[in-house]
């Protein structure tokens, strides 16, 4: 179901400046200067900034950078983030396209993807955010200790993602099929994941490991 549109997301997007970031190239290479910390998480299309602003909050000294694209959604991201924002969070409005415009080589900890579009038609492929494209891209800007931490519903989406990152020779240090048959404390649970939760529906997880540059 298409999302009826917010006539006010856009103008809010440009209001929050305590936390919307609206020329993030100008931060390139000194976000944690900008967000007072030692460990960098970016997650890439927040919807609607449930686990981003969980996150930030279950893990307060680490800075979280939520990203989302579609402007509706994004304005209720930032509107739910009212009263919450911290000084580690901060959030862009923008295609994750331009990543490596945005964050230096090796500036980022941990990359989030949480149940992204699966983009089911192959003329669609280049848009999946874990196609080669985009692969080639968190190589760059992941510290050489860097994660990708993989969460989706779709299993066509999982199979394909496992296949992209073997071939680009990511290390798997975690791949699960039933990631919530344990009770997993460490990561929010967001409305949107506990309605497939609910329907019995798994939910499948894969952490992926940068392959170390040879000296």
């Amino acid at each position: 179901m298409r999302m009826r549109k917010k006539k006010w997301a856009a103008g809010l997007l440009q209001e929050r400046t305590d936390v919307v970031v609206a020329d993030p190239v100008q931060y390139t290479g000194t976000w944690k200067t900008l967000i007072p910390c030692e460990k960098l998480h970016v997650e890439i299309g927040s919807g609607k900034g449930d686990y981003w602003i969980g996150m930030a909050h279950k893990y307060p000294s680490d800075g979280w950078i939520g990203i989302e694209r579609n402007t509706d959604v994004a304005g209720i991201a930032v509107k739910k983030s009212a009263g919450q924002v911290l000084d580690t969070m901060k959030f862009i409005h923008g295609d994750a396209e331009d990543l490596r415009l945005w964050f230096a080589p090796k500036e980022v900890d941990v990359i989030h993807l949480n149940f992204s579009d699966p983009w089911p038609k192959k003329r669609n492929t280049k848009r999946r955010l874990t196609s080669d494209g985009f692969l080639d891209q968190y190589a760059s800007v992941l510290a050489d200790d860097g994660m990708i931490q993989f969460k989706t519903d779709n299993v066509k989406l999982f199979e394909y993602s496992l296949v992209s990152f073997s071939k680009a020779g990511w290390e798997f240090s975690e791949v699960s099929v039933d990631y919530r048959r344990e009770p997993h404390e460490e990561d929010v649970i967001t409305e949107y994941e506990q309605s497939f939760m609910d329907l019995g529906q798994p939910i499948y997880r894969a952490v992926l490991v940068k392959k170390h540059e040879k000296e």
